[in-house]
């Protein structure tokens, strides 16, 4: 029996039997054109500012995903039937579930317009594509059967929840990529305990875990949340990640009124940067190099701002931080507004030397339900995590563990960032503001 190996940093061997209809699908799925970009895209954008080793690409987390899908289908299969085409649609849609991602991830998305959901799905049925092309070779109802898998078209069963859930393959993946390579030390939890806890329940279809599961969860949880508070929300990051989003709207700007040099105007980059339509071509064209790129070139604009901006991201200049997280709605506004005037009395250009920042995120969503709810009802709550008891009872995480109240409440955010030059004036302007009212 063949077989083609990639090791991985997380899962170590995953393994791709040659004689397997599905797992010689996903080996050729991998190879095309359109996968092999995500190599070029990295995963946390920005992270390597605070994590030297966040380095990972899209890539390398999409095939995390696909295998941590793998082994839940290999073990709740054990006590539940799975047909082949959907155990292959899902797969592959796990594999695939990241694909239309942009350079920079959400932070390009917000500039472009572009969703990368969308982009996804336009690859998976674009004839030009190699993965359509793959894909319908293999079954021509297989690019329609992933997309609706995607999706969560139709009911709702354990395989959409493997997809899209709060105990889903990507988020199992994530965590504990990012956390390894980020070297945090916050995201760690017992994924092999987790897998062996997951059960189907045969009332609703759903995905659930069983009593003995509900420490693992605790745990997978709390590292979520210790991510999202030491690492997707760390200050350095956000600072980086603002400062992109002011570079390619300034970029932007000097593109409309005709004084930026560089991209090309028939270049996939300026026309993503402009919200223009990409072909299926020129959007394989565009990852992260394509923008660092222009962030070297842009380095010695003519324009001061541009030019800063850019200097920063590439040499860790990023703007410094004034923390206003216990500052109400009101006092926050008149930190900002103070802001505003300092940088605007000493000739600078607020709009594009300062930012507000709030981020935000709820470690866990759950929805309450009374004591009468059916099991059908309790298991088409679709945020909550569910619980099968020893006597094949179907309840919530919610309430069962204590935990999920501390975790169903907001962790948020809320910081000013300013261009280093002005950080001592703006707070000096601020200081005495009430920021606990």
């Amino acid at each position: 029996m063949s077989q083609k190996i990639i090791r991985d940093p997380v899962h170590d061997v995953i393994a791709f039997q040659t004689d397997s209809p599905t797992d010689a699908l996903l080996f050729q799925l991998i190879n095309a054109d359109e996968f092999q970009r995500l190599r070029r895209v990295r995963q946390l954008g920005m992270a390597t500012l605070a994590y030297p080793g966040a380095d990972h690409s899209r890539y390398s987390h999409s095939l995390g995903v696909m295998e941590t899908a793998r082994k839940i289908l290999a073990h709740v299969r054990r006590s539940n039937p799975i047909g082949e085409a959907d155990f292959t649609a899902c797969v592959v849609g796990a594999l695939l579930h990241d694909l239309g991602h942009g350079p920079f991830s959400h932070v390009f998305e917000r500039i472009s317009g572009v969703d990368h959901e969308d982009i996804t799905r336009q690859i998976v049925q674009d004839p030009a594509s190699q993965i359509h092309q793959h894909l319908i070779a293999f079954d021509p109802s297989l690019p329609e059967r992933v997309l609706a898998m995607l999706s969560g078209a139709g009911r709702r069963t354990f395989l959409h929840d493997i997809l899209s859930s709060q105990l889903d393959a990507d988020r199992f993946d994530y965590l504990l990529r990012d956390n390894l390579m980020t070297g945090s030390g916050y995201g760690n939890y017992d994924l092999t305990w987790l897998l062996h806890a997951l059960v189907v329940d045969e009332g609703s279809g759903r995905l659930a875990v069983t009593i003995k599961g509900v420490s693992a969860v605790e745990a997978y949880l709390q590292a979520r949340y210790h991510m999202y508070r030491n690492v997707y929300f760390h200050k350095v990051v956000r600072s980086g990640e603002g400062m992109v989003k002011l570079a390619l709207q300034r970029a932007r700007r000097l593109a409309i009124q005709e004084r930026l040099l560089w991209p090309l105007r028939e270049s996939a980059m300026y026309k993503a940067l402009m919200g223009q339509q990409l072909s299926f071509s020129e959007f394989i064209d565009l990852d992260d190099v394509s923008v660092m790129h222009c962030f070297k070139l842009w380095c010695h604009s003519d324009d001061r701002i541009l030019a800063m901006l850019c200097h920063g991201l590439l040499y860790r200049r990023v703007f410094k931080t004034i923390d206003l997280t216990r500052s109400d709605t009101q006092s926050a506004a008149h930190a900002l507004a103070r802001a505003h005037d300092v940088i605007t009395g000493a000739g600078g250009e607020p709009d594009y030397e300062m930012f507000f920042d709030e981020a935000e995120d709820t470690p866990y969503e759950f929805q309450s339900f009374t004591e009468e709810a059916s099991a059908a009802d309790v298991g088409h709550l679709g945020k909550d995590i569910l619980v099968r008891d020893n006597d094949g009872k179907l309840t919530t995480f919610s309430s069962i563990s204590p935990l999920s109240r501390v975790l169903n409440r907001q962790l948020m955010f809320r910081r000013l960032h300013v261009a280093g030059a002005y950080r001592d004036g703006v707070r000096d302007a601020i200081r005495g503001l009430d920021q606990s009212r």
